[in-house]
């Protein structure tokens, strides 16, 4: 299996290194509560304190909450190095609120590194403001590059104020998505895809998304077992086995390098990965 490269760069985040997982922590600040796309594995309407899935949160901050929340944790704990926006929505969809929420931190915590999750559909249009954050890691969330595949995942794209469904809709998200990874790589980014495996939709595929990914120049790849939710169009659908997983991971692993050990972060995750 592959291994990343430039681990000393990374050393201190505990999602792209395993080994920095059991003494680095994590801060997502829940502060974009839009989303531009309709995945049929989510519902963010949801939220339950022993709930762990994305788009999931308690309370949604504004910017100038969201710093001042990250004094009170820098406060009380010194193991958190890197700090991370991940919704519950899409957070290029807030992208205002999301990146006046960076500049805050950066301002107060110059060290800190800089997490963000999305789904890359709004992402190009905001790549060198990214960069210019200081912005180390990047995460999108690819499901498919075949939109004939892409259109069973999601049900709607909002794009330039339309809305497309069907292909339409899938063909302009996997655009996006690979033109986002092509800009963040242009720019030295550090780029992780998540890939959410769904049995009958999506899985015998992915093979297809991590040899994509390695010509992508991808660092990181993180296969995640879909879950059902209720009020979803996947809510009777089956999610993977841990088995069937591995195996995946496996396989795929002379590709790109693959992340084992996540654990599937809300939207206002708090510290090291082993407290999830």
């Amino acid at each position: 299996m592959k291994e990343i490269q430039g681990q000393s760069f990374l050393q201190n985040h505990p999602c792209y290194n395993k080994a920095a997982s059991a003494n680095w922590g994590r801060l997502h600040l829940p502060v974009a509560p839009n989303c531009n796309i309709q995945c049929n594995y989510c519902n963010r309407k949801y939220d339950c304190a022993n709930e762990n899935r994305p788009g999931v949160t308690q309370h949604v901050y504004t910017p100038q909450e969201a710093a001042a929340f990250v004094r009170k944790v820098f406060d009380a704990r010194q193991d958190i190095s890197v700090v991370g926006i991940a919704g519950p929505g899409d957070p290029m969809c807030d992208a205002d609120k999301t990146l006046e929420t960076f500049r805050l931190v950066k301002k107060d915590f110059p060290h800190v590194m800089l997490c963000l999750s999305s789904n890359g559909l709004a992402v190009p249009d905001y790549v060198n403001d990214i960069a210019d954050l200081g912005i180390t890691h990047v995460t999108i969330t690819a499901n498919a590059i075949d939109p004939e595949i892409a259109k069973n995942v999601y049900s709607m794209v909002r794009y330039e104020g339309n809305i497309y469904k069907g292909i339409d809709g899938a063909r302009i998200l996997l655009e996006r998505q690979a033109e986002s990874i092509r800009k963040l790589k242009e720019k030295n980014i550090i780029v992780k895809i998540n890939t959410v495996v769904v049995p009958d939709v999506n899985m015998d595929h992915v093979p297809a998304i991590a040899k994509q990914a390695e010509a992508w120049g991808v660092d990181l790849m993180n296969c995640i077992a879909m879950i059902p939710v209720h009020d979803t169009a996947f809510e009777n659908h089956r999610g993977p086995t841990s088995e069937e997983i591995d195996n995946m991971r496996q396989f795929i692993g002379h590709y790109v390098p693959q992340m084992t050990h996540c654990k599937r972060c809300r939207a206002d995750a708090i510290g090291r990965l082993c407290e999830a």
